[in-house]
């Protein structure tokens, strides 16, 4: 359809015209202008949901849309039932994604020139702040280059110029220059990113809209007193920390700073200092009067003591790199270039090197080793060492490590390995196991033990090693004891910390730290751990922790997967850097320098909504001179009087009728009911959020929902700029419409796992939308020829009550924020009871009242989800007063359950009866033609061959005999309350001891009863205990006798009878097809057809000349 070329875009393009008409009408009535009421709110009388302000250095995408859409829904559905609804939503523009993007189209501009001359066959720049996308490419800082590709090819992956990303924003070569000013950026995207959710439909209150940063000083001024009302109270403290640092932009580097590498922390190791024994060797000549180390990283100093020797990759890139004036470490570079941030260099954040080296050039050092038993180890090669991981030496420890075990043995094992690589025999052969542990059923040689049970043969069977690992290395922390001299039958876990201060006291070993994985900046460049001098706010710290705990116990949550990640949040969330000196933002108040993190400014600002339109109506920057009340009037105190309930500001000169206003909003809305978001943020912005309302606001005002989601795909691949597998939500609106992209993000799903948006599916909405719209107007042209009077007939009542079902369940699934569970049955199962309901009409017709009860319900319930097509119906085609967006949820009856199932069980017999008719039924291959008449040359002859049936359905309403004693056993031994029976071997108990158990026939009964029992108990787990009734609660007789007519249109019956099967005459009928109803005799439930022949052929002939 809109998505596949050739086609029309007739239907689509009628739904954008709606679309258009309709969002006028809603702003000539400004319908999403959210105004508190005088009074306090009872529970459920209003909703406020809010959303993470999107960052504004692009188009809002398809991942925006998915999220936010949850939200939309939900407020949607309470504003529809009445409730006074709030949405409102900013623009972030904090941090460095802007400021890195501007600077990289400065540095373009300075290489290319203004428009750029980019070479036909570029190096393009690896990638731009925006493209990035995972951990596993090759990110540069983004003044370096690599690969050739064609310009065609750059364009068709994420590697392109920050200009060439500005064009694709449809900006002329003459606009792009002025985005090399940070700020251009801020007044561009805002707007366009409202635009698009306007035309998305986003039921919000565009008046308390605002951009972050120091560009609006209302806001600025907020987060100014934020931060200082955390400092006062403690929970800002000045500290040297370990942090993930980007060297290019010269400052810590926090989540939303990042191009890959979101959640990652630094790694703490214990760098051991092996130190090289004299002589060296020919290539360490630059080294001599210095004291040369290997520097291994360690995550187990407990495990020195058995150290026999030391390992290095033979191919291995290594330097010999200035520690301090006297010490020099050899390790990789990228292990250097953390340490000159952690204060190891003789020359701060530069590494410097003395000599290149390979692993070759230090096989066969021989080694003092820190607390090492053997007094001259020595260091060997190892295969397997990965340099992209601590410092490319590694200790070998054979007790228990089997890597070290199995490559200690291999070059034991093969003098082959050993000449390859010239390793002399006294290097190796003398070096035997050291035990230092001992492990509950292991010993005291754990990897020797592990790695002969699992067969290991080599250092090259990875996955075996790894399940070695995983066998001794946590069972030898958690249950391990120290057999070594000084902490003989201490736990491991108790000895680890004291035997690495004492390594470091003794100046034997340093503390290193480095990125758990790899991060890439949104400059570009990769990210290192420094150890940096700044202001930390103190989260996990214990009494503010509980704080947190006992708020996020409160919260609903609406999955346990989102509880248990915010409680594994909640265990390791440490100190969190929140200044910076790069970037946008708000300045640290004390401390001007620095600017306030991203992250940091976003914790409470859902109370910034709430007074923002007093401060600024409408105007997103603040910067009207025409507001009432001018920026600095903001003063700390009046933010204390309005957010925390402190006293009057009396110094302030703002009118006290606008302090009262603010007060009387942010008390009204406060706190917020939903806030929604993808689940990524849990580990970071969603807890600092309840951290910090913990901390500055009352308990009331805590939040009182979050809902986190997965992300979306398209089409069932990840969304990608590189592949081309993604959508601006501005694209999907022109290629979808507004409403059947609406439409798609619902059916996409609800949960933390990723969803699905189906462009088909989106399609199918343009052709579903468009089809009821026309049905709906031919039925309102036709009004007058529809059945009239109250709802009479069966079908009637079946349709009513499915009316009604649809009402209760799409109301708890919109209660519940389950969205494509409400557009399955608030939508598709209507419809199809609708459908459903025509054809079992038949000649009788439709009755007019109920028609209009439908197109009423199914208006309302789809109005969430497809709010300008809903509001169309309901204005253009119902002629509704009002707008139908807070029309009011449906009223309706009580579902009449029996109802439903009476007619789940007439369709569902009409299936079974047409599978006996097509299996009881046999139609000549070839017509007989013996006979007819003659035909003209060159006529055409039709012979249709016409059976007119006559159906007996055969119907038993209550098991009896053995199954009715089975039934009967089950009903004792089923527990209401847990669902469950008892064990199989009572059943049987009761079975041998009933009737049926003490009948002379028992063993050939008991072949009957044991799938029935099987059967049964299985239904009544799923449904309850009416399954094992003995009848059902409605009448079969009645439901089959009252359709007859259906039955006969459904099938194509001449007459329909519907018969006991306990009536000896009822069966006479069957004649000499009652065999058929021996064999397949009917049961409460299953009934039973014959189907006879009432004329045996019928032939036509049609002459056409």
């Amino acid at each position: 359809m809109a998505a596949n070329s050739g086609k029309s875009f007739a239907r689509r393009d009628r739904l954008l015209d709606i679309e258009t008409k309709v969002r006028r009408w809603w702003e000539e009535k400004d319908v999403f202008r959210a105004e508190p009421l005088e009074r306090a709110p009872e529970p459920g009388e209003k909703f406020f949901g809010n959303f993470p302000f999107p960052y504004m250095n692009g188009f809002l995408h398809l991942g925006h849309a998915f999220s936010l859409s949850k939200l939309e829904f939900a407020a949607a559905y309470h504003r529809l039932r009445g409730a006074n609804v709030l949405l409102p939503f900013g623009f972030h523009c904090t941090g460095m994604p802007i400021k890195a993007s501007a600077d990289k189209l400065q540095r373009e501009i300075k290489q290319f020139g203004d428009p750029p001359m980019f070479p036909k066959e570029a190096e393009k720049p690896v990638q731009s702040s925006q493209e990035a996308e995972d951990t596993n490419g090759s990110e540069l800082p983004p003044d370096k280059f690599k690969g050739k590709k064609s310009k065609a090819a750059s364009k068709s992956g994420g590697q392109m110029f920050q200009w060439e990303i500005m064009q694709s924003f449809g900006l002329s070569d003459s606009e792009i220059s002025k985005f090399q000013n940070p700020y251009e950026w801020m007044k561009f995207f805002p707007p366009l990113a409202m635009e698009d959710l306007k035309a998305f439909g986003l039921g919000c209150d565009w008046r308390r809209s605002f951009v972050t940063t120091d560009m609006n000083p209302y806001f600025d001024s907020f987060v100014r007193w934020q931060m200082k009302k955390l400092r006062s109270m403690g929970k800002i403290v000045k500290d040297v920390r370990y942090t993930i640092y980007s060297p290019l932009d010269g400052q810590p580097c926090a989540d939303h700073d990042r191009a890959s590498g979101e959640g990652v922390q630094p790694q703490d190791y214990t760098i051991i200092k092996m130190e090289v024994l004299p002589p060296l060797p020919s290539k360490f000549l630059p080294l001599e009067g210095k004291k040369v180390f290997l520097g291994a990283a360690t995550l187990r100093p407990e495990t020195m003591f058995g150290q026999t020797n030391a390992w290095v990759l033979p191919d291995g890139k290594y330097g010999a790199f200035e520690i301090n004036e006297s010490d020099v470490f050899i390790l990789t570079e990228r292990a250097a270039l953390n340490l000159s941030y952690q204060n190891f260099s003789r020359i701060p954040q530069k590494p410097s090197c003395l000599v290149e080296l390979t692993g070759y050039d230090l096989i066969g050092l021989p080694l003092k080793a820190p607390l090492a038993r053997n007094k001259v180890i020595y260091a060997l090669p190892m295969l397997t060492i990965l340099t992209d991981k601590g410092t490319g030496i590694v200790t070998s420890v054979p007790s228990d490590a089997p890597d070290d075990y199995m490559a200690l043995r291999d070059l034991k094992a093969k003098p082959a390995l050993r000449a390859k690589y010239g390793v002399k025999d006294e290097w190796v052969m003398p070096f035997e196991i050291e035990p230092i542990i001992e492990i509950p059923e292991l010993g005291d040689k754990a990897a020797e033990k592990v790695c002969l049970e699992l067969k290991i043969k080599s250092q090259n069977e990875k996955e075996k090693l790894a399940e070695a690992k995983r066998l001794t290395y946590l069972r030898g922390f958690t249950e391990g004891k120290m057999i070594v001299d000084g902490y003989k039958g201490m736990k491991v876990q108790e000895a680890k910390p004291l035997i690495r201060a004492k390594l470091i006291e003794t100046g034997e070993a340093i503390v290193y730290s480095e990125p758990e994985k790899r991060v890439i900046s949104r400059s570009g460049d990769e990210c290192v751990v420094a150890l940096t001098d700044q202001w930390y706010i103190i989260y996990g710290e214990q009494e503010w922790k509980k704080l947190a705990e006992e708020c996020l116990s409160s919260m609903n949550l609406y999955s346990d997967e989102t509880r248990h990640g915010f409680e594994h949040t909640l265990s390791w969330l440490n100190q969190w850097a929140c200044s910076r000196s790069f970037g946008l933002g708000t300045r640290i108040p004390w401390d001007e320098e620095f600017l306030v993190e991203s992250l940091s400014d976003s914790t409470i600002y859902m109370a910034y909504y709430t007074v923002a339109h007093l401060l600024h109506n409408e105007d997103m920057y603040g910067s009207n001179n025409s507001h009432p009340v001018r920026p600095e009037q903001i003063t700390d105190e009046v933010w204390d009087f309005v957010i925390c309930g402190g006293p009057y500001p009396r110094s302030s000169d703002i009118p006290s009728s606008m302090l009262d206003k603010m007060k009387q909003e942010f008390e009204y809305w406060y706190p917020f009911d939903l806030r929604v978001s993808g689940k990524d943020l849990i580990q970071n912005h969603l807890t600092f959020c309840i951290y910090n309302h913990t901390a500055i606001l009352a308990k009331r005002h805590w939040p009182c929902g979050f809902r986190c989601n997965g992300h979306i795909m398209l089409n069932s691949e990840k969304m990608s700029k590189s592949t081309g597998n993604f959508r601006t939500l501005r694209q999907a609106i022109e290629e979808f419409s507004a409403d059947a992209t609406r439409f798609s993000l619902a059916d996409a799903g609800d949960g933390v796992d990723d969803a699905n948006f189906v462009f088909e599916t989106a399609n199918a909405a343009i052709l579903r939308l468009t089809k009821e719209i026309s049905w709906m107007e031919e039925v309102l042209a036709a009004e007058s020829s529809l059945r009239t009077g109250p709802p009479s007939t069966y079908a009637d009542q079946v349709f009513d009550n499915e009316i009604n079902i649809a009402v209760r369940m799409t109301e708890q699934h919109y209660r519940n924020y389950m969205f494509r569970e409400a557009l399955k049955s608030g939508f598709y199962d209507l419809q199809a009871a609708r459908d459903e309901y025509r054809f079992s009409c038949g000649s009788v017709g439709v009755n007019c009242d109920l028609i209009w009860r439908f197109m009423d319900v199914q208006t309302r319930l789809i109005t969430p989800i497809c709010p300008h097509y809903a509001e169309y119906v309901w204005r253009e085609l119902l002629k509704k007063d009002g707008f139908v967006v807070n029309a009011g949820w449906p009223i309706a009856d009580n579902p009449d359950l029996t109802l439903k199932a009476a007619n789940k069980y007439l369709q569902d017999s009409i299936v079974t009866m047409r599978k006996l008719l097509q299996k009881q039924t046999s139609m000549p291959k070839k017509p007989d033609t013996k006979g007819a008449p003659e035909v003209e040359k060159g006529a055409k002859m039709t012979t249709q061959i016409e059976k007119k049936k006559k159906a007996l359905v055969y119907v038993n309403e209550q098991f009896d005999g053995w199954k009715a004693e089975c039934l009967r056993i089950l009903q004792t031994k089923f527990d209401r309350d847990s669902g469950k029976f008892s064990p199989d071997g009572e059943i049987m108990d009761a079975l041998r001891k009933s009737s049926v158990g003490q009948a002379a026939n028992f063993k050939q009964t008991q072949k009957l009863c044991m799938p029935f029992l099987r059967f049964k108990k299985d239904e009544a787990i799923a449904i309850g205990i009416q399954a094992l009734n003995l009848r059902l609660p409605f009448g079969e007789i009645a439901v089959l006798q009252e359709n007859t007519d259906l039955i006969k249109r459904q099938l194509g019956l001449e007459e329909v009878e519907i018969l006991s099967a306990a009536d000896p005459e009822a069966k006479a009928k069957a004649g000499p097809q009652v065999s058929l109803l021996d064999s397949n005799p009917p049961s409460p439930g299953n009934p039973t057809a014959i189907f006879l022949d009432l004329v045996d052929l019928v032939t036509q002939i049609a002459l056409e000349k």
